[in-house]
């Protein structure tokens, strides 16, 4: 006989189902990615992650020695071209290294404590998935439009490989999420200690991982201070008090954080606060000539379309495993091409009256919002292009993935605004959303364990 007493046991709800398959999904796919890609060059597939055995040596020393490495250390001399990745910012490499350390307290075996410095990343990439899980409840009403722009972020293939493998993306990719969920619940919350809070974070750690995401800092800063410009009784007035009074604490942790490195820089390399001019410099000390575009003297137009440059760049932003050597199946690239040409064109061509609350009433600041979220996107992809056209040609995807959150926003919202969309009833809606949501999932699933998993199978680890 059942007791009247005891508490009737509540069925899951389908936020809460959704929720937990969401996260469930991440850890299977990049747990089976993390375990399984080997970690230096097999021919002839070149399935191992792109330079992870050189950015490995990194962790790998602070691992061994318990200090940080300049960038001249002979162990972490790379290939012909005599170059290391300890000149780059340290922080992902260290958060690696000290856990492999501990690791190393209790086992010396060698995959124990490359799986360790994966995992790292693997963690790191679960928060994102959990920040970007925040934000889209401060983006969308429709909860449908909500799951749409998680699984984008999240589960776009080559979003989610660059979590499996050592390299400073991944936080990078944290980086983004926290920055720009601190400053939309700070328009919202009147930038709170919360807030606050996620927003240094974000700055402190883009600064400290990537700098190809650096115009995230710069488009942090603008919104933050042109949030405290007010127009009042058609007079534009500054809220100067408020303005210090929250600014002023961002200021002091981010540089308490992050002086560290440049100052470390400053002192080992002659004042090269980035330390790239150094690496260039060491490079050319081995006689070693980089051939390039701009060293042959063709114009920048020979990049943009006498190659497949952009073509390369597209695919690779969608799905790119190995060294740029394993690509997925034809229809994956096809549906994602197509998603993402249906949400640029409904959000270029199709205007909407509404707002979002926190800032309709103030309509150059959400312009000005939307004028950085197109200056973050397109930052990385200009740096790219310098880079490639300067320096070393990289044909990559994962090098303009610091805009992909703003990026999956417009699409999502895109979406939102087709007529195929407006005009659907509920149930219709439900059936395109939940169509669209297992596209999305399949293509990741056909990536992984169809192109890539058979090839990490046929080699060992390391």
């Amino acid at each position: 006989m059942t007791n009247s007493n005891t508490p009737e046991k509540r069925k899951p709800t389908l936020e809460q189902c959704l929720t937990s398959l969401y996260f469930l999904i991440y850890l299977v796919v990049t747990l089976t990615i993390a375990f399984n890609q080997p970690l230096n060059d097999t021919f002839p597939s070149l399935c191992n992650p792109p330079d992870e055995h050189s950015r490995y040596k990194v962790p790998l020393y602070i691992c061994n020695h318990g200090t940080l490495p300049t960038g001249f250390e002979e162990e972490l001399l790379s290939g012909d071209c005599r170059w290391t990745y300890g000149f780059y910012t340290l922080l992902p490499y260290m958060a690696q290294g000290y856990t492999m350390r501990f690791v190393n307290l209790f086992t010396d075996s060698p995959l124990a404590l490359l799986y360790t410095a994966r995992l790292v990343n693997v963690a790191i990439g679960l928060i994102t998935a959990y920040i970007v899980l925040l934000l889209s409840k401060k983006l969308f009403t429709d909860n449908r439009t909500r799951w749409l722009f998680c699984f984008l972020i999240t589960f776009l293939p080559q979003s989610l490989f660059l979590h499996t493998y050592v390299n400073p993306d991944s936080m990078c990719l944290l980086s983004t999420a926290l920055m720009l969920y601190g400053l939309i619940s700070g328009y919202q919350d009147t930038f709170s200690l919360k807030s606050c809070t996620f927003l240094s974070a974000g700055v402190i750690l883009c600064a400290l991982s990537y700098y190809n995401a650096y115009g995230f800092i710069l488009g942090s800063i603008v919104l933050f201070a042109a949030y405290f410009l007010k127009r009042e009784n058609q007079k534009w007035r500054y809220d100067i008090k408020n303005f210090l009074k929250k600014g002023l604490p961002i200021c002091l942790v981010v540089l308490l954080c992050i002086s560290w490195s440049f100052i470390r820089n400053y002192m080992l390399y002659d004042g090269d606060i980035i330390g790239l001019t150094t690496k260039e410099n060491f490079i050319k000390s081995f006689g070693v000539a980089r051939d390039t575009y701009a060293s042959r003297g063709e114009p920048l137009t020979a990049l943009l379309f006498g190659t497949t440059f952009l073509p390369k760049l597209v695919i690779s932003f969608i799905a790119n495993y190995g060294s740029g050597t394993l690509y997925t199946n034809a229809v994956v690239y096809a549906f994602y091409l197509l998603v993402f040409a249906a949400g640029i064109l409904g959000m270029v061509f199709i205007r909407e009256k509404r707002g979002t609350n926190s800032l309709k009433e103030r309509k150059w600041l959400r312009i000005l919002f939307h004028a950085v979220m197109v200056f973050c996107m397109i930052m990385p992809f200009l740096l790219l292009i310098r880079y490639s056209y300067t320096v070393d040609y990289q044909a990559q995807g994962r090098y303009i993935m610091p805009g992909v959150i703003p990026l999956m926003y417009y699409i999502s919202r895109g979406l939102e605004k087709l007529p195929l969309w407006r005009r659907a009833s509920e149930k219709r809606k439900n059936i395109l959303s939940a169509l669209t949501l297992a596209g999305i999932l399949l293509s990741l699933l056909v990536t992984v364990y169809v192109s890539a998993l058979p090839y990490y199978l046929e080699t060992s680890v390391l």
